[in-house]
């Protein structure tokens, strides 16, 4: 079965926009990395992003006023517990803490999303190592992105890894296909279903892969800010993602940064 007809294949002007918009969004986490440490707020991460991303880039940072209730901040900051959705606000980072930072730039009406697990200060060896495998979980999930292949087979390989490291697999979030819109079809599971193997993978395809990967148990529950999902037994989580293009002989990372160069020599 091919493509369902509301995937959408980028035309070769419109992937030069989402490579420009993958980069900007990759540049942002390289810059707001030195200002992770103990003691900032939440809050200030989020300000430093926004003046960059509008003042720098010249570019606008999609989560502001997406969704309802509208996001009311430029990016999400996902603390220890939190799976994704973190709300910036007053919350002071202590040493040792995880926290997952993502980012969403619209430059040209395209869109860039990528997200980076950074720790204030030194991290405690579980955070460490969940965060790690999580990494991998998305390098092992990017690797299957080939012409012909099932998004199933995404899903399959992020979710052998997580559970083979003894970890759970978030299930009610998902990559999703990216463009000029936010969230396009199709969603990207991070776990193995049937129904994931219904459609192949075309060239000029680009979409999201971005695990959610627990300490504990998978379960989550939504604070009344309808927004920040946190685990339900209070456990560490951690997430990683990508954008990517599928192309004629495999998969390109349109948000990859410098630092994750030979990333493929880690698995």
């Amino acid at each position: 079965m091919a493509k369902t007809p509301d995937i959408t294949i980028k035309t070769p002007e419109e992937i030069e926009k989402m490579r420009v918009a993958g980069r900007l969004a990759a540049e942002v986490l390289d810059m707001i990395g030195p200002y992770v440490k103990p003691g900032v707020t939440t809050d200030e991460l989020d300000r430093i992003c926004h003046d960059y991303i509008i003042n720098e880039q010249q570019a606008i940072p999609a989560p502001l006023g997406y969704g309802q209730p509208p996001f009311p901040k430029s990016i999400c900051t996902s603390v220890n517990h939190v799976i994704c959705h973190g709300i910036p606000g007053d919350k002071v980072l202590k040493k040792g803490d995880a926290i997952n930072i993502d980012i969403t730039v619209i430059k040209d009406g395209y869109h860039g999303d990528t997200s980076k697990m950074f720790f204030a200060g030194e991290p405690s060896v579980a955070g460490k190592r969940l965060s790690m495998i999580t990494q991998q979980c998305l390098y092992l999930g990017i690797r299957q992105v080939r012409p012909g292949a099932k998004f199933g087979d995404i899903g399959r390989a992020i979710e052998r890894h997580a559970h083979a490291n003894h970890y759970s697999v978030v299930e009610e979030f998902c990559g999703h296909g990216i463009g000029s819109r936010f969230h396009e079809a199709p969603q990207i599971l991070h776990y193995y279903s049937k129904d994931s193997d219904k459609i192949s993978m075309e060239p000029g395809m680009i979409f999201t892969i971005e695990p959610m990967i627990n300490q504990g148990k998978r379960h989550l529950k939504i604070l009344p800010d309808q927004w920040t999902a946190v685990t339900k037994d209070h456990k560490l989580s951690a997430q990683w993602e990508h954008t990517i293009l599928v192309t004629q002989d495999g998969f390109e990372i349109l948000t990859l940064r410098a630092e994750e160069a030979g990333w493929q020599d880690h698995l």
